[in-house]
């Protein structure tokens, strides 16, 4: 898989995206992973990519130009599968979407700044806008590491015990169970009997009930959405 992310902070990127499952899959050759500095493909000596909003208003808005250029050398090179705009009226990203996006071959990620971008650019060149919540951040380099993140650790081989991550809250719509390790009993705090009891059915059978009241308590919609 490759992913390149468009940006204007690329070194906000740098760190988080070297990091434990991420560096492993790289190192791997699992996924390859391209910070594009969209301060590249400005024309001006001050290598601008924002202006002031037609009609007036706060902020400033990204320019369509420096985009379009970024997206369309990429493109030259190979097909993208998804252009990926970090948005926050997006789709909101959850366990589903992250599963399909691991499927792909090439993602460009754009991360989003200022005030916004120009729409002309989510109207013709983007192929989907994606949200981690509904709050706003300085920028979309954070939900542009969130994405990668998200879809990285899927891919066969980035977690040396898949199936972990196939028993991840979300995976089945539930909230995984809690879970818990040595000490046996910690200051009068004790692990559950059951989990110690060597009974596999029993074991798997309470990690269910104990996925469902917490789903129900916690995320009662994803329940809703099944019925």
């Amino acid at each position: 898989m490759r992913i390149d992310i468009i940006t204007i902070f690329p070194e906000i990127l740098q760190s988080s995206l070297n990091y434990s499952i991420i560096k492993r899959a790289r190192e791997k050759g699992l996924v390859e992973i391209n910070l594009i500095n969209l301060r590249d493909f400005a024309t001006d000596k001050h290598k601008s990519v924002d202006d002031y909003p037609f009609g007036g208003g706060a902020g400033m808005v990204m320019m369509i130009e420096p985009v379009y250029r970024a997206i369309e050398s990429l493109k030259k090179e190979r097909k993208y599968d998804e252009i990926i705009y970090t948005s926050p009226d997006g789709i909101h990203l959850n366990q589903k979407l992250a599963n399909r996006l691991s499927l792909l071959e090439n993602i460009i990620i754009l991360a989003g700044h200022y005030k916004g971008v120009d729409q002309r650019i989510r109207d013709y060149l983007v192929t989907m806008e994606i949200s981690i919540g509904d709050y706003v951040l300085s920028g979309g380099e954070l939900p542009a590491a969130i994405i990668t993140d998200s879809i990285v650790r899927l891919l066969p081989g980035a977690i040396s015990d898949e199936q972990s991550a196939l028993t991840d809250s979300f995976q089945d719509d539930l909230i995984a169970p809690p879970v818990y390790t040595r000490p046996v009993n910690f200051k009068g705090w004790k692990v559950p009997d059951i989990l110690l009891s060597g009974n596999t059915p029993e074991i798997e059978k309470w990690r269910l009930e104990q996925s469902l009241e917490r789903t129900k308590r916690l995320r009662p919609h994803l329940l809703k959405e099944d019925e």
